[in-house]
């Protein structure tokens, strides 16, 4: 399961993080959309973040069946996470939008431990989690 990502997946994962610092920026410049904008956006991320669960889970192999189900409930809780930033205050709601990518990433890191989660994948996850989350804070507090 160590194989390395496909280049696409490394381009991709980097335009993925130009939202959320182009939206950090404007929020910065006290751009009045770009805070709302910038947590629709991680909100959408973090949704999808959980849907990548559902991939590994419903391709693994016999020998992983034990973690289906812990794998599936992966996939929903971050949308749901999502969600109920997007109903909170915007400061607050960018807040948990950033602890929700990083618990997620953290998450991933157990199963990664248990061979559950590509290795290469983690090392493009971390450094996108670890920006993403840092937008979402930075938003969040000049929000």
């Amino acid at each position: 399961m160590n194989q390395p990502l496909p280049p696409s997946a490394l381009l991709l994962g980097a335009a993925g993080l130009i939202p959320f610092l182009g939206l950090t920026a404007a929020t910065a410049l006290s751009i009045g959309w770009a805070p709302p904008a910038l947590a629709a956006y991680g909100a959408a991320i973090l949704a999808f973040l959980g849907a990548v669960h559902w991939g590994l889970a419903l391709r693994a192999p016999e020998s992983e069946a034990g973690a289906t189900t812990p794998r599936l409930a992966l996939g929903v809780l971050p949308s749901l996470i999502a969600w109920i930033a997007l109903l909170l205050p915007l400061r607050p709601g960018l807040a948990l939008l950033a602890a929700g990518i990083l618990a997620t990433a953290a998450v991933e890191a157990r199963g990664a431990a248990r061979g559950l989660v590509p290795p290469a994948y983690m090392r493009l996850r971390w450094v996108l989690s670890l920006t993403a989350a840092a937008s979402l804070g930075l938003g969040a507090l000049l929000a």
